[in-house]
């Protein structure tokens, strides 16, 4: 199978890295330094979908993978289809659900999947005014995309009015942030379920944990994700379970009959409270980081299982996944979430250890050597037979890797081993 990967970042290196491990007519636009060692990178940007078609059809591609939510939002998947191209991915009316966040907060209120009380605005008169009446912790949210930016959990009034006048009145996020989500703050442990979608039926992969916030112990600013644990302990097989009658089946049966036939990933960010689980948000794509522990967890050919969601046949196929664990590290640029240097040497990439895989986010290569070229540049993924494993070996790596003004948390996976332990 010739297959194209949509994407440059640790996300479509995990992709690639498992598709791989099946099948050798590899491509991937554009790509990175460590993508490199496997596909043929492309020159071509995620966003630009009529190169991306034209390539696919002069190359004979068989599958397309999109790992980003833009350009599924801007209709990619629609074009790839009206030329005939199989991809992966939902239309632009699917990909809804993660680029209008207001529209996915009514479609769940209208069919009655939990999640935490919300109202929306595009006027920011009365969005304070709203606030005024509500508790001093709520949540902000962009309604738009906002690259992990448009979030903020505000601790008082004082932060929620702040993150109001920087999204709407400011205009940091541009249109992302002219229409926003007001919602009541939820108590619980979170977690990411994520799966593969044929309109009809839905296989999840290995539940993951992701870690937002850029400093230990989840203190400073919210991020793309600083690493991730898969399977989380906190997602029993009873939760999974009413995570699939609760949230998937009505969700899926709700977008059938709006018209929309959802062949992709869907995501959910779930948050596990005392009263049951509630939908945080959902995403139309892999997540980023939790791709790069619950694809390395993956037994068989994920291609398959992805062209099986594109023709609707689903149901013939079952997910197999190891009994081992994963668990991610992201090491970031200095500066990051916010302003960061690029085209800082990498070394030690070479020699990580058994059982560990080292996922490119933001590199390139100049003159021979691998530099930085992101915000998150690379994830370092140990796989154990427990998660102390796991986190031992991705860790004991990260010691021999190194770039100037490097950061990572050191807490990754701690809550799973606190609830394993206990």
């Amino acid at each position: 199978m010739r297959i194209l990967v949509v994407g440059g970042g640790g996300r479509e290196h995990a992709l690639v890295w498992t598709l791989a491990r099946f099948h050798k007519e590899l491509f991937c636009a554009p790509g990175n330094a460590g993508i490199a060692e496997l596909a043929e990178c492309v020159a071509i940007e995620p966003g630009d979908i009529p190169r991306l078609a034209e390539f696919a059809r002069k190359q004979r591609i068989d599958l397309t993978v999109v790992g980003p939510e833009a350009p599924l939002v801007a209709g990619l998947a629609d074009e790839f289809q009206r030329q005939g191209l199989a991809v992966f991915g939902p239309t632009r009316a699917g990909a809804q659900l993660e680029g209008d966040k207001a529209f996915a907060k009514r479609l769940m209120q209208e069919l009655g999947i939990p999640t935490a009380r919300f109202e929306v605005f595009d006027d920011v008169a009365k969005a304070r005014r709203f606030l005024a009446r509500q508790p001093e912790r709520v949540v902000i949210k962009a309604a738009g995309l906002a690259a992990g930016k448009g979030v903020v959990v505000a601790q008082t009034r004082d932060e929620a009015l702040v993150a109001l006048n920087r999204f709407m009145v400011e205009g940091q996020l541009g249109p992302a942030g002219r229409t926003v989500v007001i919602e009541e703050c939820l108590e619980g442990e979170e977690a990411s379920i994520i799966g593969l979608c044929d309109g009809q039926t839905v296989r999840f992969l290995r539940p993951s944990q992701d870690h937002k916030r850029l400093l230990d112990n989840d203190q400073g600013p919210n991020t793309g994700g600083m690493g991730a644990y898969a399977p989380a302990p906190v997602v029993t097989p009873d939760m999974e379970r009413r995570i699939e009658e609760w949230v998937f089946r009505p969700l899926l049966a709700g977008l059938r009959n709006k018209g929309i036939d959802y062949r992709g990933v869907i995501y959910a960010g779930m948050i596990l409270t005392e009263q049951g689980p509630y939908v945080l948000e959902f995403n139309c794509r892999f997540g980023d980081p939790e791709t790069q522990v619950i694809l390395p967890l993956l037994e068989g050919d994920l291609a398959e299982l992805l062209m099986a969601c594109v023709l609707g046949r689903l149901a013939e196929r079952a997910v197999r996944c190891s009994a081992k664990w994963a668990l991610c590290v992201v090491a970031a640029a200095e500066g990051y979430p916010g302003a960061y240097r690029k085209g800082m040497v990498i070394s030690g990439l070479e020699g990580v250890g058994e059982e560990v895989i080292v996922f490119h986010a933001g590199t390139k290569r100049v003159a021979g050597q691998v530099v930085t070229n992101g915000g998150r540049v690379l994830g370092v993924t140990g796989r154990g037979k427990t998660l102390q494993e796991a986190r031992d070996r991705a860790y004991q790596a990260l010691k021999g890797i190194w770039f100037e003004g490097m950061r990572f948390r050191s807490d990754i996976g701690v809550r799973g081993l606190t609830r394993l332990n206990s």
